[in-house]
């Protein structure tokens, strides 16, 4: 169950993120908006690393270098969905970014990429990927 609740919010929060991402950068720049962004997660989450105290410096030699650059993505991330606002809006923008997760979460599942258990996709992955597309098609009707 909290799974599904932490789920619910990092949903939330990147729905959110994204809104106020596309708003900031109206006002000074996709790039600007999207350093504001990063800045202020890297010091929200200075700051927990610092009450929580949870750090395991020794453990960051052992993390592959490809790993630590996933902060790198959120660059990305925030440019692409910033400016997919801009120009489809925020529900079909996250509608497709949804869609997009769903199909490279599925070719790491199934291939088990990055470590993570292969997983063997049947019909009803099959099924809730092709209705999620359809209803995207449906929504830009």
């Amino acid at each position: 169950m909290k799974g599904i609740l932490y789920a619910l919010i990092g949903g939330a929060c990147i729905t959110l993120q994204g809104v106020a991402n596309a708003r900031i950068s109206e006002d000074i720049g996709t790039w600007q908006a999207a350093t504001i962004t990063q800045l202020t997660g890297f010091i929200i989450s200075l700051i927990i690393l610092m009450f929580v105290r949870d750090a395991a410096p020794k453990g960051l030699r052992q993390v592959r270098p490809l790993y630590l650059i996933s902060g790198a993505f959120g660059a990305v991330i925030i440019f692409s969905e910033v400016t997919a606002i801009h120009k489809m809006g925020v529900t079909l923008t996250i509608s497709i970014l949804l869609i997009a997760q769903l199909l490279l979460t599925f070719l790491i599942d199934s291939n088990g990429w990055f470590e993570v258990m292969k997983q063997k996709m049947k019909l009803p992955q099959f099924i809730g990927i092709g209705l999620m597309i359809a209803g995207v098609l449906i929504m830009k009707l």
